[in-house]
């Protein structure tokens, strides 16, 4: 018996529901698994952690992160919980630093054409809306959002910071992607007026070289903007800096129904983080209406991050599961006009799995 530690981190506002709707469908898909099972430790991280003890992200839970085989998050924050310059709390990009997590994985795929505020997509001779992009985690413009800043000024800054190495490993990781699903890769960039996208661009075409069977393009930030809402169908794997990436997620996820259908992945060379794409969304928290599937997905991944013959078998089952219930236009969520609750298309999903 093979036994994988997974850390919990419901985190606030809606996280607990969505993270315990995707533990139904883990205990229930563990159920035809052979040979492996999971042990799940629930973590304290967030909003709700600071103001119980002061601290969003305690050290004892990153060291007990650092142990895991993998980590599921709901979602971390809350809007009226700042730190005095004002900012949100961000615990979660915190993890991404401490732990090293530069790829982030973000896949968008349209399970029906109701979902869609797009015409033309999806339905039998729809065109399919299936790619993921691929987010560099762990410097661009973020990079300096901790550093302290002097008092008084009438201004201040943001450097968008790219290096050699972080460039280097990100874009060899969305060539090694697109190399598992249609060969093409896209490099998103603002190479013609930011001298770091154009060092971002110039590494970008130094790994391509390395994958000469994945086809390349490169499109500006702005112009991809357009051709998501123009012809989303035509793009496999892009890759792209941290808030590039952070703001292409959200207009991704708008175009195949809603933060709510979109999971995501925060990859190191060691650790791994599977996390919906959405916030807290403390307006809906306890109501019961919480859309769980970007979090069930976001499972899916995590066990096929793990990497076993039977996880990955477990994430392809999960997978079908969504892929039947929710290509069923009747197996609506509030979000996607529906009625259904958190609890109603988590059951649909478990039933799905047989």
């Amino acid at each position: 018996m093979i036994k994988f530690d997974i850390s919990i981190l419901p985190g606030d506002g809606i996280g607990p529901e969505v993270v315990a709707a995707s533990l139904d469908v883990l205990r229930a898909a563990e159920t035809r698994l052979r040979g492996v099972r999971f042990e799940c430790t629930e973590l304290s991280v967030g909003a709700g952690e600071y103001l119980k003890n002061g601290d969003p992200l305690p050290g004892s839970a990153i060291a007990r992160m650092k142990q895991a085989d993998a980590i599921l998050l709901g979602a971390m924050g809350l809007p009226s919980v700042r730190w005095p310059n004002g900012v949100e709390m961000t615990p979660q990009i915190d993890i991404r630093e401490k732990l090293d997590l530069y790829n982030g994985v973000r896949p968008i795929k349209l399970y029906h054409e109701s979902h869609s505020p797009l015409k033309g997509y999806g339905g039998v001779n729809g065109k399919p809306i299936d790619f993921v992009i691929i987010r560099e985690n762990c410097e661009g413009l973020f990079s300096e959002r901790l550093t302290p800043r002097p008092a008084g000024r009438d201004f201040e800054t943001d450097t968008l910071k790219i290096t050699r190495r972080g460039a280097e490993r990100v874009c060899r990781e969305a060539f090694k992607l697109a190399r598992t699903r249609r060969k093409h890769c896209t490099l998103v960039d603002k190479a013609n007026v930011l001298p770091s996208m154009a060092f971002f661009r110039k590494v970008f075409d130094e790994v391509a070289a390395e994958f000469p069977d994945v086809q390349t393009d490169r499109v500006y930030i702005d112009a991809m903007a357009l051709f998501l809402v123009q012809r989303p169908h035509t793009f496999d794997v892009m890759v792209t800096e941290n808030m590039f990436g952070d703001i292409l997620s959200d207009l991704a996820a708008g175009l195949v129904g809603g933060m709510g259908m979109a999971p995501s992945a925060d990859l190191g060379d060691e650790y791994g983080l599977f996390q919906p794409s959405h916030g807290t969304a403390p307006t809906i928290a306890g109501k019961g209406i919480a859309n769980p599937v970007a979090t069930i997905l976001s499972l899916a991944m995590l066990l096929d991050w793990l990497d076993h013959p039977e996880t990955k078998r477990a994430a392809r089952l999960i997978e079908q599961a969504v892929a039947r219930v929710c290509g069923d236009p009747a197996n609506r969520t509030a979000d996607l006009g529906g009625s259904l609750g958190t609890r109603a298309i988590t059951e649909k999903i478990i039933a799905a799995l047989e």
